[in-house]
């Protein structure tokens, strides 16, 4: 004989094939304990009355038992070692629906049978607020965020940097020159202050060469700038160490970048690297997001306006979006670069999907897998394709040669 184990807000019911209620467990009459069981089937997990329900109804011949939740089913199937079925039950649950008051009172959950909307409501609230907080504590969106907070870092470090350069140049115009590198610029600015401690002796002490050290002690002694007073140099070395700091935070959110997608997605990882695999996922607005979009769509993600104009216009459409800052792609031949993009687009989708899906790492295949690609693009095109006007041309070549 076969039972239907349907959960609903009063406990767990046991129904046999056409209908009837054989066995029950009923729950406490605790809104949000209901709803915590409630959330835990629909995850996939067992909860003790369901144990205890089956283990009654194999002692009354019940061999098999019908689920509506595959999840649930499988749960049950390897926990307690018994034959179960996933089935649409709509007429039994409908039924169930119907008459939940009348149910409760049969089984003492209440006593007038108008009590179970009050119930219903207040179990659904709670349920809704499990599944929300399930929703925010996914570790993707730290990810979304961590990057987001990235470029915001980056873009205030480009600000207070210009601000820095120009603000220090009245003092040492030559050395925006000389030093292309923000963080060293303010380093110097920093630890050095005024001009005249720019010698070979305490640059070599920063890390620089011997060469280097000596062309910028000469360009700081021959310096055009004009002579500060201490307190505006003062001001000035104290926004570089602002700066700094700003730079040492940006280390440390980089840092955590890495362990963040080594943790969430190891295998998109591996493969474009923590800061653009973050980037990716912060696009697609999460990793299962990500993992759902089709290859072709991960390829021109942070080109969206580019692909638009292209539709709109007629124009040729972008062959690559974030992933150009893939090494890959950018030290890619101009005429490989599009080639090399769908390959690794389809395989950072299913390095994507394995990360969000089943949890295994085949990141190593996977960049194993894209380097022999890249190979094989690269020795299959090793020169630029022919221009329009070229074969033009070469056409009419042909057609002179053969009228002559």
């Amino acid at each position: 004989m076969k039972a239907a184990i349907i959960p609903s807000v009063i406990g767990i019911l046991g129904l046999s094939e056409d209908g009837k209620i054989i066995d029950r467990e009923v729950f406490d009459r605790d809104a949000a304990k209901i709803a915590e069981k409630l959330f835990m089937m629909e995850q996939g997990r067992t909860i003790p009355e369901i144990k205890s329900l089956i283990e009654r109804l194999r002692r009354q011949n019940y061999t098999g038992f019908i689920f509506e939740s595959a999840e649930l089913a499988n749960a049950v199937r390897e926990e307690l070692k018994v034959n179960v079925e996933t089935r649409v039950l709509v007429e039994l649950s409908e039924k169930i629906r119907e008459n939940m008051g009348e149910i409760g009172v049969e089984v003492g959950f209440i006593k007038e049978p108008s009590e179970i909307t009050r119930w219903i409501r207040d179990v659904t609230i709670e349920l809704s607020k499990l599944r929300i907080k399930r929703a925010t504590e996914k570790r993707d969106l730290l990810v979304v965020q961590t990057i987001q907070a990235l470029d915001d870092l980056d873009q205030t470090l480009n600000l207070f940097m210009s601000r820095l350069r120009e603000w220090y140049g009245v003092h040492f115009p030559e050395l925006s020159r000389l030093i292309d590198r923000h963080e060293t610029y303010a380093r110097l600015v920093y630890n050095l202050g005024r001009r005249e401690n720019f010698t070979v002796e305490r640059l070599e002490k920063e890390g620089f060469p011997r060469n280097k050290a000596i062309e910028m002690a000469e360009a700081a002694r021959k310096s055009m700038g004009a002579d500060l007073q201490d307190i505006d140099i003062e001001q000035i070395r104290r926004v570089s160490k602002n700066i700094l700091q700003l730079y040492e935070a940006r280390s440390n959110l980089e840092k955590y970048i890495d362990s963040l997608m080594e943790e969430v997605a190891p295998n998109l990882r591996a493969l474009a690297g923590p800061s653009l695999g973050a980037r990716l996922i912060a696009l697609a607005g999460g990793l299962e997001n990500l993992a759902k979009l089709p290859a072709s769509t991960v390829q021109v993600l942070g080109a969206e306006k580019a692909l638009f104009r292209s539709l709109r216009t007629g124009a040729k459409p972008p062959k690559h979006g974030v992933i150009f800052q893939h090494a890959l792609i950018y030290r890619a031949k101009r005429w490989l670069r599009g080639k090399i993009a769908r390959a690794l687009a389809g395989k950072l989708s299913i390095a994507a999907r394995t990360d969000a899906f089943t949890g295994n790492y085949i990141g190593d295949k996977l960049k194993e897998e894209l380097m022999e690609r890249v190979k094989e693009i690269e020795e299959k095109y090793p020169e630029p394709p022919k221009t329009k006007a070229i074969k033009k041309a070469a056409k009419k070549g042909k057609k002179s040669k053969a009228k002559k």
